[in-house]
């Protein structure tokens, strides 16, 4: 099937898709849809950036135009789970493209933003609900929807969502839909937790997979520079400086440190914006506005954006911290390469995070190839740190310590004219390991976590 005409796809659908520059199926796509518009549960397997949205997107509004009947007050009648506020907004942009000129409603819940005002709106009911578990869960609680006309669910990035620990927000949730629905569960990787919620959500489903479950995709140029942890600011100035006018996308490991680096890189001259879980969902929804737009050039995040953001100008993904998950890497560098285009991802490797690339080699069946750096020694298994774990005890030999200067060039081209990279902030760029401390809660400690992040 080469067109989206032989897909079953309705007509109001089908009108939308050039002016969207949707003109041929993915294999996702094409594999997909039929079986979605036939009414069956479906298992989809792709890697990040291959039009997973459009393939439960397009079908399901489909059968909801063909139901031809709006939804009473407070009903729902598709709910559309995903684990991060930037990824169900990037959905709700796709799905109410979808479905320009039809009746069909779209409506989405996110944290950071004005619960009674999601209260108002869904009185009304919608035919589309986009949200993240936790805000969800909120909402249920006011009795501000009703799941029990609910029909078909969605559970977009599925891996994610049990990753920060949304499980027991899913169990709730599913208590409240009928038995009787379509359920479509896409994921990027295929742990064994995902297949127990596979077997406990879907019935007889179809399984569609396109790629191997972490695989990169192949038009991204991967390379690791291993370095010194104190050394990577300067490092990465150097990287950014060389491709001035291209955006970047920056991870980091935790919400702090993202802060602090972006802070450094702007203190040096470049135009930096930061999201994570500790912004509003105003400050976050204006950073990625201005990197879209070009206004800043440097996005430095948490995992927050690994998943949903969808800028295909995005040229670099640098991996300043290696990621606690190795599957998480995969979508970090999926930021690139998008829509056909070329990027590049350099991942920042410290001694102390060997474990972590090997890890990641693992989990993707390939070695990443070295492009800068001397390759360390393989630590003994005592002193290698475990892949995720944070940094304990003595600096590995040769890190310099708090307060040295940054070994190698110096960052080049866009810092003003005499200014000099802060060594002291960039090591304090590395986030450290002092958490804000908690109140108790009642809630689950996996949705509590979730919940924390601002997810």
């Amino acid at each position: 099937m080469e067109n989206f005409e032989n897909l079953g796809l309705s007509r109001l659908v089908l009108d939308n898709l050039p002016g969207l520059g949707l003109t041929k199926p993915t294999p996702i796509q094409a594999q997909g849809i039929p079986h979605i518009v036939a009414g069956r549960d479906l298992l989809g397997l792709a890697q990040t950036g291959t039009g997973k949205t459009a393939a439960f997107g397009l079908p399901m509004l489909t059968r909801l135009i063909a139901y031809g009947k709006r939804p009473a007050p407070k009903e729902v009648r598709a709910l559309i789970l995903a684990p991060t506020r930037e990824l169900a907004t990037q959905i709700a942009e796709n799905v109410t493209a979808y479905a320009q000129g039809s009746p069909i409603r779209v409506f989405r819940v996110v944290g950071g933003a004005s619960i009674n005002a999601q209260c108002e709106r869904l009185a009304r009911g919608v035919d589309v609900l986009i949200a993240t578990p936790g805000r969800l869960l909120d909402l249920l609680e006011r009795r501000a929807l009703n799941l029990s006309e609910t029909r078909y669910l969605v559970l977009d990035e599925a891996d994610q969502m049990l990753d920060i620990g949304f499980i027991h927000a899913l169990r709730k949730i599913a208590r409240l839909l009928p038995e009787q629905r379509q359920t479509l569960l896409f994921s990027a990787t295929m742990p064994k937790l995902m297949e127990e919620l596979a077997d406990s959500y879907l019935t007889d489903p179809v399984r569609v997979q396109v790629a191997p479950p972490g695989q990169a995709a192949e038009k991204i140029d991967q390379g690791v520079h291993f370095v010194n942890q104190g050394d990577k600011a300067a490092l990465l100035a150097e990287y950014i400086s060389k491709h001035p006018g291209e955006l970047a996308v920056v991870f980091g490991r935790t919400k702090h440190g993202s802060d602090k680096l972006a802070k450094l890189l702007t203190n040096w001259g470049f135009s930096v914006t930061a999201i994570h879980g500790n912004k509003s969902q105003g400050q976050r929804e204006r950073a990625l506005a201005a990197f879209r737009a070009g206004e800043v050039e440097v996005l430095v995040a948490t995992d927050v954006a690994a998943r949903g953001l969808d800028i295909p100008q995005v040229a670099h993904v640098y991996n300043y911290d290696l990621p606690n998950v190795p599957e998480n890497y995969v979508h970090r560098i999926g930021r690139t390469a998008r829509a056909g285009r070329d990027g590049r991802a350099v991942a920042f490797c410290a001694p102390l995070e060997v474990a972590d690339l090997r890890a990641i080699e693992k989990a993707m069946k390939r070695a990443i190839p070295v492009i800068g750096g001397e390759p360390p020694f393989e630590l003994p298994a005592a002193a290698m740190r475990k892949p995720g774990a944070k940094p304990q005890g003595a600096k590995p030999q040769g890190q310099r310590g708090r307060g040295a200067k940054p070994v190698g060039a110096k960052p080049q081209g866009t810092k003003p004219a005499g200014a000099k990279p802060k060594p002291a902030a960039a090591v304090a760029a590395e986030g450290g390991n002092r958490r804000p401390s908690r109140r108790p809660s009642r809630r689950p400690k996996s949705e509590q976590s979730a919940r924390a992040a601002g997810l």
